[in-house]
């Protein structure tokens, strides 16, 4: 359903992305990814890491690294998929957010909702 290939919307050394590998319907789920959380107050080392750009938000209290493909979604704020977080079973639900057609390449919203336009963390600093 899903495969890892060059993406021409990423670049330097790790210019991946997750694709389609078949057609994907709206509302699909395209993929589950586990998670690892921890206490915020030990993102202060993960700042230190590459890390730092693929950690998502996990509650009020934790961030997590997901795993599977769940930290290569490239982001786009015209996404073609979405994820909702289920805490009960500590993962990350990704579903299509449109059909998405097989090749294509599928992307998320890192705000976590598909309407929300505001500036990345990652690019903020490069506005100010």
């Amino acid at each position: 359903m899903l495969e890892i290939k060059t993406s021409d919307v990423s670049d330097g050394e790790f210019n991946r992305g997750v694709f389609a590998t078949q057609d994907l319907k709206k509302g699909q789920l395209i993929h589950i990814a586990p998670v690892i959380p921890y206490p915020n107050e030990q993102h202060q080392h993960i700042e230190k890491t590459l890390l730092e750009d693929y950690v998502f938000e996990y509650g009020i209290n934790h961030c997590a690294l997901l795993l599977g493909y769940g930290m290569l979604f490239n982001h786009s704020y015209e996404p073609n998929a979405y994820y909702e977080i289920k805490f009960e079973n500590h993962s990350f639900e990704f579903f299509a957010y449109r059909d998405i057609k097989a090749g294509e390449e599928v992307f998320i919203n890192y705000n976590g909702d598909v309407d929300d336009n505001e500036p990345l963390w990652f690019n903020k600093d490069k506005e100010e």
